[in-house]
């Protein structure tokens, strides 16, 4: 079967995802002050630095997404890349997709509540909603149907 253009679209937000967040991850492990992020913003957060926010957004946010768009393209059979997918009708990455997605919207809806208003938050938060509406794209959920 023939990749879906959306195919496209979906493989370039999770790319840019991934690499914006490895980024900015990197950036708040490392030189969280260079990045422009004030230590007053977490007082109404469980953290105490920028470390662990900076250790979650550099996986959850940016490895992980361009782990999906390697599935999503090339669509391995790996057993163990399928342990969590809740969907087994369809390919790991599909579910994965999903995941990151909502995943997305939840990280930037906790990161409102918590810091000030920075305009790359309705950005990403749009990016979530796309990642979303493109995995359920009914021509790419028959494209990864199991």
């Amino acid at each position: 079967m023939k990749r879906p253009p959306i195919l496209y679209l979906l493989l370039l937000l999770h790319l840019l995802l991934g690499t914006g967040a490895l980024y900015g991850g990197w950036m708040l492990m490392t030189d969280a002050d260079g990045f422009g992020v004030q230590p007053e913003w977490l007082e109404h957060s469980p953290f105490r630095s920028y470390a662990v926010p900076g250790i979650i957004l550099f996986v959850i946010n940016g490895l992980f997404p361009l782990f999906i768009a390697w599935g999503l393209f090339r669509k391995p059979d790996w057993p163990w890349a399928g342990l969590f997918n809740i969907y087994p009708e369809r390919h790991w990455a599909w579910t994965y997709s999903l995941f990151s997605g909502l995943g997305l919207i939840i990280w930037i809806n906790v990161q409102i509540t918590m810091v000030p208003f920075f305009w790359l938050q309705p950005v990403f938060l749009t990016v979530g909603l796309l990642i979303l509406i493109f995995t359920l794209w009914p021509g790419l959920m028959r494209y990864y149907q199991n």
